[in-house]
């Protein structure tokens, strides 16, 4: 009896010797499931409490891949699907920060690895996303570099030709049509970038009619605020302190105070910057 016990727990020694901890990519996948079946069921404060979790996991492997460790497929892969779930967390969430850092990751893999993956659903959506976020917050320049990385072939594509539509609308000051663009978005995600610069657009003609005019009736200044209802004009018409009585709207005076030029000091400083580059040839 003594010799059988002794061999069960040499075997249970040789078990316990073989069964190998979680590699790093397991332990990674296995948070990636959860992630992403949260995700589809909706619940974004458990994919919110998730994302930290994944990033850590994503820190074991090759998550921004390097000349010095060649990137596996399947990690790049597993990377990529991790941080588009985070981009379009971010979206829904109005966290505008975190989805402009999820887009920078993500670049590594549309871009940089383009040969090594299959192109992702995603992409083209979150590509137009990010331009329209640049136009949200007025980076026109921006906008123009992300751009020029873009593939001719991508112009194309419904995603990407939005935004696209969309600013040179604002070059042409067409801001109706930019409104309208807000029926035509190719998804859903898109309604809160538009939202948020359509608020961008209204607040600019909102401060164009206080300059322009003294008083307009409420039609006219829907019109051209671009609202749906008069009742929408009360709202806008308490943040800008605007009074409405009668079916006129009196705006808000600006009195501008003209700003003194010191002509003689002007003139003195000029001189000297002359004397110096006489000088100075």
């Amino acid at each position: 009896p003594k010799m059988k016990i002794a061999v069960r727990k040499k075997e249970e020694r040789k078990k316990k010797k073989t069964v190998s901890p979680p590699t790093n990519m397991e332990a990674a996948f296995k948070i990636f499931e959860e992630l992403k079946k949260e995700w589809k069921a909706n619940n974004l404060d458990k994919v919110g409490a998730l994302l930290p979790k994944m990033k850590i996991a994503l820190t074991q492997m090759s998550f921004l891949p390097n000349t010095e460790q060649p990137p596996s497929e399947k990690e790049l892969v597993l990377a990529r699907d991790a941080l588009e779930i985070g981009a379009l967390w971010s979206v829904k969430t109005g966290a505008t920060d975190a989805f402009e850092r999820y887009i920078s990751q993500l670049k590594a893999y549309y871009f940089d690895f383009k040969s090594l993956l299959q192109e992702s659903e995603y992409m083209n959506e979150l590509l137009g996303l990010n331009l329209l976020h640049l136009l949200s917050e007025n980076r026109i320049g921006d906008f123009h570099t992300e751009l020029e990385r873009y593939d001719c072939s991508l112009l194309s594509n419904m995603y990407i030709k939005h935004p696209v539509q969309i600013e040179q609308f604002l070059m042409e000051g067409a801001y109706n049509r930019v409104f309208m663009s807000r029926a035509a978005v190719p998804s859903d995600s898109y309604y809160f970038f538009m939202d948020i610069l359509l608020e961008t657009i209204r607040e600019d003609i909102a401060t164009c009619c206080e300059r322009s005019y003294t008083q307009l009736t409420r039609d006219g200044a829907c019109k051209l605020l671009l609202l749906e209802s008069p009742a929408d004009l009360d709202g806008l018409a308490k943040e800008h302190d605007w009074k409405i009585e009668n079916g006129v709207v009196y705006f808000a005076a600006h009195r501008e105070t003209s700003a003194t030029i010191p002509a003689k000091k002007v003139i003195e400083r000029t001189l000297e910057y002359a004397k110096e580059l006489e000088r100075i040839v």
